[in-house]
């Protein structure tokens, strides 16, 4: 086998892997976990609806994922440094998940607290906006716990 065939079986063995995974994980939680861009947002809500007190929406909607204490919740997840956040959500719950299915919690509490630290950018409430992790992690700290979404 040449260095491109090599390639090739390592590409086709990884994607094997990957969408047995995706199945997996559609038949246990019944979302879609698709692999064009609402895999990752699918496994945050998964996570989140199981170590906290969220109701995920049956039907996906554009700006909340579910409900907690009587308030919409933005769920938001990233392997990267920054999350990101588009409309001011009641809740916003950003996690930061690691390869070994693990993650942080970088921000849990009222989404207005976001908007009225960013209400500068340009965009902020109107369009999909990029946001450091590092600094939603020091807005969280200033979160009380009653306006935090309880862990289950």
């Amino acid at each position: 086998m040449n260095e491109k065939e090599t390639k090739e079986a390592i590409i086709r063995k990884a994607l094997e892997n990957i969408f047995q995974g995706i199945e997996v994980l559609s038949k246990s939680f019944k979302k879609e976990f698709t692999i064009d861009g609402r895999l990752v947002g699918d496994i945050g809500e998964t996570l989140a609806a199981l170590d906290y007190d969220i109701d995920l929406f049956d039907i996906s909607q554009p700006d909340y994922d579910g409900i907690s204490d009587g308030k919409k919740v933005q769920i938001k997840a990233t392997f990267k440094e920054s999350l990101t956040f588009k409309k001011t959500p009641e809740r916003y719950l950003g996690l930061k998940l690691s390869s070994d299915g693990t993650y942080e919690e970088i921000y849990n509490g009222p989404g207005q607290i976001i908007y009225d630290h960013y209400k500068h950018r340009k965009g902020i409430g109107k369009v999909l906006l990029s946001f450091p992790n590092n600094e939603l992690r020091k807005l969280s700290k200033s979160v009380s716990d009653s306006d935090r979404i309880r862990k289950r």
